[in-house]
């Protein structure tokens, strides 16, 4: 997606702040330098959701994986290049 991001996971130590934190800095600094810009990539905050069970984490990764068709940047699963399951769908 050109204006959000997506992300999936399990936290296997720290807090989803770090994590997030950890992120936005290290993506903010490596695309300021290619794109010769200054200033802030990512708006404030981040909106989170505790997946609780597998048919939840499957539901998830379908939106997740769909959300680019939904927008009409892709006409099937998978083909946006950026969007990636290690799961099978």
């Amino acid at each position: 997606m050109p204006d959000h991001l997506h992300w999936l996971m399990e936290l296997r130590g720290g807090t989803l702040a770090e994590c997030v934190a950890l992120l936005k800095s290290r993506s903010s600094r490596l695309l300021n330098r290619r794109l010769e810009r200054q200033g802030p990539l990512w708006q404030r905050g981040y909106h989170d959701h505790a997946v609780r069970s597998d048919e939840s984490l499957h539901e998830k990764a379908m939106y997740i994986m769909a959300n680019p068709v939904r927008a009409g940047l892709a006409s099937t699963l998978g083909e946006c290049p950026h969007a990636w399951c290690r799961w099978p769908l």
